[in-house]
C-alpha cells in the first residue's frame, strides 16, 4: 500500500466531501467514506495494491466519528514514521454558502445538534483549524457548482497518480542487433543455456512453453532470476522516490529471441504482482526470422 497515493479527504460538513470522494473513485481509486481513524493503519495493511485497476487510496474522515480530533494526530504521525506517503485534502466553504447548503437539504450538521446552525458550523471551523493547518492542499468549494468542484478533484486525483507512479517499461533485444539506447539498466544474460543450438529449439521463441522450460530449469537461470528480482525490488522503490517519472529495463541475449524473451516475461510477471504499471516489448523477437525472409525473397 505504500506504493500508491493516499488521500485523506476533510474539512467542514457541507464543503463538498461526498463530491470530492465520487471524483477520487471517478480516477480510479478506491474509495471509503467515514472511516475511523483507528482501523486507517490496519486497513493500509491489507493486500489490496495488486487488486486490478486501484490507482489510489481516497478516505473522507471527518467529526461524524467521535474521538477523531483526539486520535488522528498520533495515527497520522504513526503512518509517516511507517514509511507510508499521504496527503490531506481540505475542503472547506464560506458560511453564507454553508447555511444556504443546508437549508436546501434534509441534512444535519453533526455540531448542530444542541446548538443552532450557525453556532454548529462556528464551532466545527474551529475544532478543525488544526487540521486545516496541516493539510497540503486547502480548497474553498463556495463559488464551485458541483461539477465544477468534481471536475478540479478529478484532476487532482489524476495529478497525483502521475506523481506517484513510475512507468516502467522492459525491453528484450538481441546485441547483435544493438544495445537500446533508452534503456536505464542492462542486463546481459547471454551466459545462460541457448536453445538456439537446440535443432526443436532453434525455430521457437520464448514466448513458448518449450523455451521457456528449457532456459528456466537450468540452476544457473534459477540462481541469476531469484538474484536479479531481488535487486529490482530494492532499486524500483529507490527510484521511485528519487522522483523518476520512467525507468526502462532492457535485457539481452545475442539475437534477442531466445533467452532475453523468458527472463523479460519472468520480470514482468514478478512485478506485475507488486501491482504496479508495466509495458513488455521484445523489440527483436522477430528479427532473424524477417531476415531470413529478406534474404530468400532476393
Amino acid at each position: 500500500m505504500k506504493d500508491i497515493s493516499i488521500i485523506i479527504i476533510t474539512g467542514l460538513s457541507g464543503s463538498g466531501k461526498s463530491t470530492a470522494l465520487a471524483a477520487f473513485e471517478d480516477a480510479g481509486f478506491y474509495c471509503v467514506d467515514n472511516l475511523p481513524v483507528d482501523l486507517l493503519i490496519k486497513f493500509l495493511e491489507l493486500p489490496m495494491q495488486s487488486a486490478p485497476g486501484i490507482t489510489g487510496l481516497a478516505f473522507v474522515m471527518d467529526l461524524r466519528e467521535k474521538g477523531f480530533l483526539n486520535k488522528y494526530p498520533s495515527i497520522f504521525q504513526s503512518l509517516r514514521e511507517k514509511g507510508y506517503d499521504f496527503k490531506i485534502l481540505f475542503l472547506e466553504s464560506d458560511e453564507e454558502k454553508l447555511l444556504q447548503r443546508y437549508s436546501q437539504t434534509r441534512r444535519y450538521h453533526p455540531l448542530a445538534q444542541e446548538k443552532g446552525l450557525i453556532e454548529g458550523i462556528r464551532a466545527e471551523k474551529e475544532q478543525l483549524k488544526d487540521l486545516r493547518v496541516a493539510a497540503e492542499d486547502i480548497i474553498n468549494t463556495s463559488d464551485y457548482t458541483v461539477h465544477q468542484l468534481k471536475s478540479l478533484i478529478f484532476d487532482m486525483a489524476k495529478k497525483s497518480i502521475d506523481r506517484q507512479q513510475m512507468r516502467i517499461r522492459i525491453l528484450s533485444f538481441g546485441f547483435k542487433f544493438g544495445a537500446p539506447p533508452e534503456a536505464n539498466l542492462i542486463m546481459d544474460v547471454r551466459f545462460l543455456a541457448n536453445p538456439y543450438f537446440i535443432p526443436e529449439l532453434k525455430p521457437l521463441d520464448g514466448n513458448t512453453e518449450p523455451v521457456k522450460d528449457y532456459v528456466l530449469k537450468d540452476a544457473t537461470a534459477k540462481k541469476f532470476l531469484k538474484k536479479y528480482l531481488n535487486l529490482l525490488d530494492y532499486l524500483i522503490p529507490l527510484y521511485e522516490k528519487e522522483g523518476k517519472a520512467y525507468l526502462t529495463m532492457a535485457i539481452g541475449c545475442t539475437g534477442g529471441r531466445h533467452r532475453s524473451v523468458v527472463i523479460a516475461n519472468a520480470i514482468e510477471n514478478h512485478i506485475k504482482e507488486t501491482g504496479k504499471g508495466i509495458e513488455l516489448t521484445h523489440r527483436d523477437i522477430n528479427q532473424e526470422e524477417d531476415m531470413s525472409k529478406k534474404g530468400k525473397s532476393k
